[in-house]
């Protein structure tokens, strides 16, 4: 009983060494075309931004058996036999942000799979203003089941993510270039 115990334990810690940043791994290329991943998950014809909202959004349990981790360039999707990427627009880059209390974790590029903040299911208000004084986001939006909330902003632009959630507030600055955070999880709310 100790030695499953023990077991348990370390597959937990595995987990949540890799969490956020598990990303795909290159897999045998006779195991199938990127077009069977995406014909299994119900995917095919789908843009990445499409695929990007649908699992984010997604009300399964954290981790998934389909991955995705969002790069500034490009969607990386695999489920440990197969691999897909797709490429993102040229002029739009995604955030997603996990806004916390007491809890969060290191993250770069968000992973569709496995990222896990720890608001889920919560009212909050998104404010995401450019370093000029644009707003991009203003609005009321619900925690998805991975504690998230996303938003497509301009590539190339920079500024403050603000998140208010029941009298408590947390701000953070952004940018959006070519090797940019795609995964924000340092937005304590005070």
């Amino acid at each position: 009983m100790k030695l499953i115990k023990i077991f348990a334990a370390l597959c937990a810690a595995v987990v949540l060494l890799v969490g956020c940043g598990s990303q795909p791994t290159t897999t045998d290329p006779s195991a199938g075309s990127s077009g069977d991943l995406l014909d299994r998950y119900g995917l095919t014809g789908m843009s990445a931004e499409q695929v990007i909202d649908q699992l984010d959004r997604s009300t399964q349990p954290r981790p998934t058996q389909l991955g995705g981790s969002v790069r500034p360039d490009q969607l990386l999707l695999t489920d440990g036999s197969q691999e897909a990427i797709l490429p993102l627009p040229d002029d739009k880059f995604y955030l997603a942000i996990a806004p916390f209390l007491d809890r969060s974790h290191e993250c770069h590029f968000h992973s569709l799979g496995t990222c896990q903040g720890e608001l889920v299911g919560e009212a909050v208000h998104v404010t995401i203003t450019t370093v000029g004084g644009e707003a991009l986001v203003d609005e009321e939006a619900v925690t998805w089941t991975n504690g998230f909330v996303g938003y497509w902003v301009p590539k190339g632009s920079a500024g403050t993510i603000t998140v208010d959630q029941g009298g408590k507030q947390g701000s953070v600055s952004f940018t959006t270039g070519e090797q940019d955070a795609t995964c924000v999880t340092t937005l304590q709310l005070v």
